[in-house]
């Protein structure tokens, strides 16, 4: 029985743990070092939950059962350092979430697409299993909609940050995207440590359970022989043929599980690229898991259009294309983008610098991109990296002057790629803001 429920941070996920923790008759502190938002107070206020902004009181915290942290709170800040030198359990949203319902789970982690595999599987599942909803990560929180669903089956798009405050979390389906470098400045700059992070996923599976991975990375097929998982693996691949798992031949997806399997020709996806062709056979492959009809997952990958900041086209103008593509705050996710879009690409880039690496992007940019327009407080580092491959590097401060700058140096049938590659937290809320902010730029102009 959880009796005192103390919460950092009041945002969409510590919003949501203290509806839950309401629902259970806890008596709830919500903690933020910042200033809460007036709605979130008013909310508060109504629901009769405790709350403080502007500090964190050790005192009143130390008497919680547990502490559901924020995802953006680092583990090494000196409050949460102190909670748990009290032993006291500090955990997060997810984790909390999944405390409380016997719901069938398919989560899905990955340094990119997660977004998209988790949006194409809730559009699969949604209508065809009974009370399906998609939260975590993307959308609703997990503990919200636990507390206000208590859905029968859940899509989860959950990041390293959750996985870093799991305990018992045990997703029946398990999908890694991918891992490629990002958040190093969470992980002391330690690849190692991020791969750790997001394998948690599967850390509490059992041979009952099935993960499904990227087995086209040699950094996580490595880790996972060298780590091995007690759930059932599938793999994934667009370059071979598996005897086990879900690959592409003769242009088709293929699932070759419990029998050979031909689901769909490549060309009846809406969404392009390899990538989006991995993201396919990952939905697919849980779908058909979860005993999903061929008939239908094909219709509903067919009909499946992507996922908004995404390679979102905006508006072309004068022939010149302006794609929104705010979701890529990695390197690895810039390059797709980069490698997916024509020549004479004005590359619209920065923002936090997350312990980036732009060496793998020369090649890309050395054949795309005709101009780069920084956006971000800090872009020596960018500049650095660039500029003797492109001769025309420019610095903004805002998204207006940035998109009126790329429309005064574009030229018909050019591009306008905004990539950032980086976190939007310097200049923007957060990356849907500045995709947000992209689009009604473009759309002034």
């Amino acid at each position: 029985m959880i009796e005192n429920v103390g919460i950092l941070g009041s945002g969409e996920s510590g919003m949501g743990a203290a509806i839950l923790a309401k629902k259970l008759k806890a008596k709830v502190l919500v903690s933020d070092a910042g200033t809460i938002p007036n709605a979130t107070r008013d909310y508060f206020e109504k629901n009769n939950i405790e709350y403080e902004q502007g500090k964190h009181s050790l005192e009143k915290l130390s008497a919680s059962d547990v502490i559901i942290k924020s995802p953006g709170i680092p583990d090494d800040v000196q409050i949460v350092k102190h909670l748990i030198a009290q032993n006291i359990p500090v955990i997060s949203e997810i984790e909390f979430g999944a405390l409380f319902t016997n719901a069938n789970l398919v989560a899905i982690t990955g340094s990119n697409g997660k977004t998209t595999v988790a949006s194409m599987t809730f559009h699969i599942l949604n209508g065809e299993l009974p009370n399906t909803k998609l939260a975590g990560n993307i959308g609703i929180s997990f503990a919200k909609s636990v507390a206000v669903d208590n859905a029968e089956n859940y899509v989860l798009e959950v990041s390293s940050f959750q996985l870093d405050g799991i305990e018992k979390f045990k997703p029946n389906i398990a999908i890694l995207t991918s891992i490629t470098p990002d958040h190093l400045d969470r992980y002391n700059n330690d690849f190692n440590l991020y791969t750790a992070s997001k394998f948690r996923i599967a850390e509490n599976q059992t041979e009952d359970d099935y993960f499904i991975y990227n087995a086209d990375e040699n950094h996580l097929c490595n880790w996972l022989k060298n780590n091995p998982v007690k759930s059932k693996c599938i793999p994934l691949s667009t370059r071979r043929e598996l005897e086990f798992g879900t690959y592409i031949k003769d242009n088709k997806i293929i699932i070759n599980i419990n029998e050979n399997i031909e689901l769909m020709p490549l060309d009846l996806l809406e969404v392009r690229g390899e990538h989006n062709t991995k993201n396919a056979m990952a939905a697919s492959t849980a779908a058909h898991l979860l005993k999903i009809r061929k008939k239908t997952i094909r219709e509903k990958l067919s009909a499946f259009q992507g996922v908004e900041h995404r390679l979102e086209t905006v508006l072309k103008i004068h022939n010149v294309t302006y794609i929104n593509d705010s979701k890529a705050t990695n390197v690895n996710a810039t390059d797709y983008a980069l490698k997916s879009v024509p020549a004479n690409t004005i590359w619209i880039v920065g923002g936090v610098d997350k312990g980036n690496d732009y060496t793998s992007l020369l090649s890309s940019v050395n054949e795309k991109v005709k101009a780069i327009i920084c956006l971000g407080v800090d872009n020596q580092k960018i500049v650095e990296s660039f500029n003797e491959c492109v001769d025309d590097i420019y610095e903004t401060r805002s998204m207006t002057e940035c998109v009126r700058m790329a429309y005064h140096l574009a030229e018909s049938e050019d591009t306008v790629l905004l990539s950032p590659a980086c976190a939007s937290f310097d200049l923007f809320k957060n990356y849907e803001d500045r995709g947000n902010q992209f689009k009604k730029a473009v759309r002034n102009l």
